[in-house]
Formats: structure tokens, C-alpha cells, sequence
């Protein structure tokens, strides 16, 4: 809760380089205070200046009337609490404006500030960033201590203008290495990936992010946003992304960020402290295939790679013939017990690599599933080219190019045979579902994964795991999506600096989640997580007393489970709420 008091604090200039704040008690007028305090550094007037806001009074609570208490609302404590800590540990503000130095609206929050508090609303609140001033007054726990109005979408917007994309690429990295030194997150096998946003931009507003493309919701109607993002092995961090226009493919996305994932290597090799360069495999999905990307990411990036192939691919196609041969397909050992794999190595241009064919009976079911709601649709188009064929209403191109079109999708053509004769205007018609071949389709194809790699000294079962990292990567892209933990939608930016920047803190917010799970230890889930830290809350009481004044307020805090408990002592929430350690039980000393 916070009270205005009798004493006024400064509203401080263009500000960057912050520290973490720090709470502490001050006497006005024979009333104690609590005051969170920031300092920072003014680079127009070259020195440190502190920040103060009052937190609320620091006294006992005055003897109330139960009978004339009323519930007046609630502030946040729990999931503001634990992010704002998180941000505390990687320095996440002092990390932007150091690369932002210069940006920013003079008497206003800097870039650092408005980007972080953006993060933990998408975290704990999503909404537009016109409510953003509303919602860091609805919590305990404090961003920054600039008044609450200072924040708002206007100003955002204003700063997104001026944020470049080198400036961002920079904060990633210098982000990325702080995560990887404070919370030893293991970096050696990272995984890529792409996905893209719906916005709902008109066609006439001018940009270049916003484009129609493949959208990943079907919706060919809309423009889309796309982002490509690199995740840790373990843990769900991201560590590096890329927002890129709808229309653009994975290959050149990937591409451009050869530069940045150079950078990133050596970030991460001081962070960890390494005096040697480590040996990094970045993994992605057939998507990327590419020989000259294969090439650029050794020569350029200095990373091994490892990728699923295309199983057109004359490569892949070699590697599915021999793991056919009887005896080719041995399980793993371990956990990966239950696994089939064949592996061989070959050498096709320039690259020579190890192919792993790898057996998945939830990819064989989700195929097998797909199979046969494509066949059902393409034997009513076939019946119905029958019926036009045999009362001759079509000519036999078109015909042909019906009945072809029918049998694109799910590896139709491989099983269904088709048969044309007669002339162009009496055509004949017929076909028929081959179950043989079906059988050596589904034995030889389906529910296998070609995976490629220039890791040569990987055991199988190594190749098999790390390739089940990309995981990582579609688990944040979930958490992105509409009725995620830190969605990314709905956006009402419109100009391309804007939706870069609602981007970054998007990506921002992952990642102080991701880290967040990580510092609380559980075995659960983030949305579960999440919602526990939610419950942690102040409940604001109004009572009436017989001293003369207005009615006073007082924070009640909430009855804690263990996990609640747990995590006030990991994230320091009590600094915000003093009264949540008389909500921990403690064990008696043993005699």
C-alpha cells in the first residue's frame, strides 16, 4: 500500500545505470514510514542521484472495529514480487539503459524501466499498455520508484521509436550472459525455432514486420509478425530471438542471425567463466535445412549442428533404406529404452555427417491419425470424381489433375492407386487403396525422423536427447500464444519500432518466468507457478477507530501453504510485505 505522506520527492530526469532498490524506515512528523529508495545515475548531470517512494506506514495497525472493517481491494505481492526479483539478480535495468543511454523522455521512466514493467504485466496481467500505470499501482511490489502515471503506453510507444535493433541484439546478449552466470543454466545444446503472431493491422497501415505469410493459426486474413527465438537445454530460457516480417522464411531468419549467435557464443563462454571456447550444437527442425547455412554456421557462428532432415531429402531417403534392413533398428539403453534408432554416416557435397533414424510411437499415432482423416476426405472427392467420370461431366485433365490434387496431403499418393483411361471428353475412372503398400508405408516411413549432425563422437542416445530439446523451444512458443503465461496477443501496436519492442518485452517476460522456476526449485508447472505466487496478496481493510482523521487502510496478509512459503524466503517478499513472516511457521527448536 502506499500513502501520501507530508513530505514531497523529486521527479527525477532522464536516468540510466540502476541499482537494485533498497527498503528502509523514516520518521515525518512523528509518523514512520516505509521508503523504497533507487540509485541511479543522471547522465546529464554526471553523478548519482536517489530515487525515493513512500512504500506505507511503517506502525503497528491501530485498534479497529471488526464490525465497521470493509474489504476496499487487494495489491499484488507474490508474482510482481518474485519477477521484480528475478530482474534484481540479472540487473535487467541497468543492462538496457546502458545499451539505451540517451533514450528516453526527459522526466520520464528510462528504456530499461518501461521495458521491464511491460515484461511483468504480460507475466502477471495481461492487457493494453494503457493499463500498465494501473496495474503497477495495484501491487506491493514496485518496478521502479518513479510515480505509477509516469508509465504509460504513450511513453512506450515514444521509446520504441528510438530503440535500434543493434541496441536490442546487444541487450539479448548481455541478458543472455547474466542468465547463464546467475542461474548456471546449462548452454551447450541450444535450440532454434519460428513461429508468428496474428495482428489484426489493416492492409493500408504502412510497415514492414507486419505481412501476410503462413500463418500459424490458418488465418490467411490476417498479418502476421514472426519471431524466431534460441532456448537453453535446460530450463525453457530464452537466450537470443529475432523478430522478423510474416512473410520471410526459416532458412533467412536464420541467416541474419548468424552475427548474433557468434556474439552469443563468447557471451556465454564468459559468463560461464570457461577458459577454453565451449563446443555449442544449436538443434532445429527440417525447416532450416540448408548446405550453404550448414556451412556458414561452422565457419561463421562456430556451432555444431544438429537438424532433422527432409524426408525428401536423397540423403534422408539413403538413411529410411537402411534402417528398413532387418536387424538395422536397435533400442537405446537408459531412459531412451523404449526408443529405436539405425545410424550410419555418409558424405553428400561438402559436408560429411551422421544420420540417426530415430523410431517415435506418439509420431506414428499422431501420422497414423492424420492419415486417415485425409484418406476419409480424399474417397469423397475420388467417389465424386467417379460419378462425373462414369456421366462423362469432366474432361480426363482435369480429371487427373482433381483426383492428384486429392492425394497431396499425409502421403496419400504412396497407397491410393489411381487409374485413368478413355479419351479427354469420355474419360475412365478408377482407384483403389493398396493396403500393402500402406503397411510398408507406415513399417518403413512413418513415425521416423532422419537426424543429421556433424557431432560424430555422440553416442546415439546422446543425438536422440538433445534433439528432444526443440521441445524447449515449442513449451515457450506455447507459453507465447493467446491464453499462455506471457502472451504475446493481443497487441495494439501498429508502427514496426513498437511491435519490436512489445516483442522484447514479451521475450523479457519469458525469461524472468523461465528463471523465476528455476530459483523456486518445484516440480511444477509455470502456469501452476504462477498462480500460486498470485495468491501471495495484501487485502486492504479500512477500519474505523476513535482517533480523529480520516480512515486508516491496513494490508492483512493471506493464509501461505508451504509452496507460498517457500518461495517468500526464495524471492525476498517480505522485504515488500513485512507481515508475511508472521504468516510462516517456523519448527520449534528441538530441546
Amino acid at each position: 500500500m502506499r500513502r501520501e505522506c507530508g513530505f514531497r520527492l523529486p521527479f527525477l530526469g532522464r536516468m540510466c545505470y540502476m541499482k537494485d532498490m533498497h527498503i528502509f524506515e523514516r520518521k515525518v512528523n512523528g509518523h514512520s514510514y516505509r521508503i523504497a529508495a533507487q540509485s541511479v545515475w543522471d547522465s546529464s548531470r554526471g553523478r548519482s542521484v536517489a530515487r525515493q517512494a513512500v512504500l506505507g506506514p511503517a506502525g503497528p495497525p491501530p485498534l479497529a472495529d471488526l464490525g465497521a472493517t470493509r474489504k476496499v481491494g487487494e495489491r499484488a505481492v507474490g508474482d510482481v514480487g518474485a519477477l521484480v526479483w528475478v530482474a534484481e539478480q540479472l540487473d535487467v535495468v541497468t543492462l538496457i539503459d546502458r545499451v539505451c543511454a540517451g533514450v528516453g523522455a526527459e522526466g520520464g521512466p528510462s528504456v530499461g524501466e518501461l521495458v521491464l514493467a511491460v515484461a511483468i504485466q504480460r507475466a502477471c496481467s495481461p492487457g493494453p499498455k494503457r493499463d500498465l500505470a494501473e496495474f503497477l499501482k495495484s501491487s506491493v511490489a514496485r518496478v521502479s520508484c518513479l510515480p505509477d502515471k509516469a508509465f504509460s503506453g504513450q511513453a512506450f510507444h515514444r521509446v520504441a521509436q528510438q530503440v535500434s535493433d543493434r541496441q536490442l541484439e546487444e541487450i539479448q546478449v548481455a541478458v543472455a550472459k547474466a542468465a547463464v552466470g546467475r542461474f548456471a543454466l546449462s548452454a551447450n545444446v541450444l535450440a532454434f525455432d519460428t513461429t508468428n503472431f496474428d495482428t489484426h493491422i489493416a492492409t493500408v497501415t504502412p510497415g514492414r514486420l507486419a505481412r501476410r505469410g503462413h500463418a500459424k493459426s490458418k488465418r490467411s486474413d490476417l498479418r502476421v509478425v514472426g519471431l524466431g527465438l534460441l532456448a537453453s537445454e535446460t530450463g525453457h530460457v530464452p537466450l537470443l530471438y529475432r523478430t522478423y516480417a510474416g512473410n520471410e522464411s526459416d532458412q533467412k531468419v536464420l541467416g541474419e542471425c548468424l552475427e548474433g549467435l557468434a556474439e552469443l557464443h563468447e557471451a556465454l563462454d564468459e559468463g560461464e567463466g570457461r577458459r577454453a571456447p565451449a563446443q555449442r550444437t544449436l538443434v532445429r527442425d527440417g525447416g532450416f535445412w540448408s548446405p550453404q547455412l550448414e556451412l556458414d554456421l561452422d565457419d561463421i557462428a562456430g556451432y555444431y549442428s544438429l537438424i532433422s532432415l527432409p524426408l525428401g531429402h536423397r540423403a534422408a531417403e539413403q538413411a529410411l533404406e537402411m534402417a528398413a534392413q532387418r536387424g538395422a533398428m536397435k533400442r537405446l539403453g537408459g531412459k531412451l529404452g523404449n526408443v529405436r534408432a539405425a545410424r550410419m554416416r555418409t558424405k553428400f557435397g561438402e559436408l560429411d555427417r551422421t544420420l540417426v533414424v530415430v523410431e517415435s510411437e506418439e509420431l506414428l499415432r499422431g501420422q497414423k491419425r492424420g492419415i486417415a482423416v485425409a484418406l476419409g476426405k480424399a474417397k469423397t472427392e475420388l467417389r465424386k470424381l467417379e460419378r462425373l467420370a462414369q456421366s462423362r461431366r469432366i474432361s480426363r485433365s482435369q480429371l487427373e489433375s482433381r483426383a492428384q490434387k486429392a492425394l497431396r496431403r499425409e502421403h496419400l499418393s504412396s497407397f491410393v492407386v489411381l487409374h485413368f483411361g478413355g479419351e479427354e471428353k469420355t474419360p475412365a475412372f478408377s482407384w483403389k487403396v493398396n493396403a500393402a503398400l500402406r503397411r510398408q508405408l507406415e513399417t518403413t516411413r512413418l513415425g521416423r525422423r532422419v537426424l543429421c549432425t556433424d557431432r560424430h563422437i555422440w553416442s546415439t542416445g546422446r543425438i536422440v536427447h538433445a534433439f528432444r530439446g526443440q521441445w524447449n523451444v515449442e513449451e515457450l512458443f506455447r507459453r507465447a500464444k493467446k491464453g499462455g503465461v506471457v502472451p504475446w496477443g493481443p497487441s495494439y501496436q501498429r508502427a514496426d519500432g513498437s511491435l519490436r519492442l512489445h516483442t522484447f518485452a514479451t521475450v523479457l517476460g519469458l525469461t524472468l518466468v523461465s528463471l523465476a522456476k528455476i530459483a523456486l526449485g518445484a516440480d511444477i508447472s509455470v502456469q501452476t507457478m504462477m498462480e500460486s505466487l498470485a495468491g501471495i496478496h495484501a487485502t486492504l481493510l479500512r477500519t474505523t477507530t476513535r482517533e480523529r482523521g480520516r480512515r486508516p487502510t491496513v494490508m492483512i496478509a493471506p493464509d501461505l501453504t508451504a509452496s507460498q512459503q517457500h518461495a517468500v524466503r526464495v524471492f525476498d517478499l517480505a522485504r515488500w510485505f513485512p507481515t508475511l513472516l508472521s504468516c510462516i511457521k517456523t519448527r520449534p527448536a528441538a530441546a
